[in-house]
């Protein structure tokens, strides 16, 4: 049995491509901007605020980090309009992103925190600087830096897990590669593609979060 693979049939419809790259990385750049806030956030509160609200975090960060991505997304998108809450296909995407995001960022981020030594905390109560100063100028920077690595890899995941947001219709890459494959029956090189591009932005993102990490979250700029 030949099989003829039509690979030109599948890019002849770039615009729907392209589309749903621009929405994979428009979800991505939103969700892990507002996901690293509140990961940091709940790494800050698991690390130095109260009990109760330690409590609160550590239930969230547990009940995010031991359920599927798509089971959050559903509840989202399908659990929240029960209780009048009615959200498009691409905030309910946004919400769960930043949601699975933040749980784990605040894991990766309080690792960090942990990692602090003492003496940098004793060096910022000499020079009378409040626990917010503290926080940001002498631990968050040391800390981010140690964990990038590990932010950037948890970011890149979330981005692919992007993917199951085509299930509710949010018009991203692998919804464009489905609504590709349906309409010329050409599966099998639409999701080819789909897989090289999702590699090429995988790529991408990683080598961009390595270079805008060290110039404008940590370290500051290098001329």
């Amino acid at each position: 049995m030949r099989i003829e693979l039509d690979f030109i049939t599948v890019l002849l419809q770039w615009p729907l491509l392209a589309k749903g790259v621009l929405w994979t990385l428009g979800l991505t750049a939103i969700s892990a901007v507002i996901g690293l806030v509140v990961g940091t956030l709940c790494a800050w509160a698991r690390s130095s605020g109260p009990l109760w609200l330690r409590w609160v975090v550590g239930c969230y960060v547990e009940l995010i980090r031991n359920t599927p991505f798509i089971v959050q997304l559903f509840f989202v998108f399908f659990g929240l309009p029960a209780a009048g809450v009615k959200l498009t296909p691409e905030i309910a995407s946004v919400i769960a992103m930043v949601i699975n995001l933040g749980a784990y960022a605040a894991e990766i981020v309080r690792a960090g925190i942990d990692a602090t030594p003492k003496g940098q905390f004793e060096a910022a109560a000499s020079l009378a600087l409040s626990r917010v100063q503290t926080f940001l100028h002498v631990v968050l920077p040391p800390a981010l830096q140690k964990v990038w690595p590990a932010l950037t890899s948890q970011i890149i995941i979330v981005m692919l897990g992007s993917a199951v947001c085509g299930q509710i219709s949010t018009e991203e890459l692998s919804y464009a590669a489905n609504l590709i494959q349906s309409r010329n029956f050409r599966a099998f090189e639409a999701f080819i593609v789909a897989t090289g591009i999702y590699l090429l932005l995988s790529m991408g993102v990683r080598a961009l979060l390595n270079w805008a990490g060290p110039r404008y979250l940590f370290g500051g700029r290098r001329g």
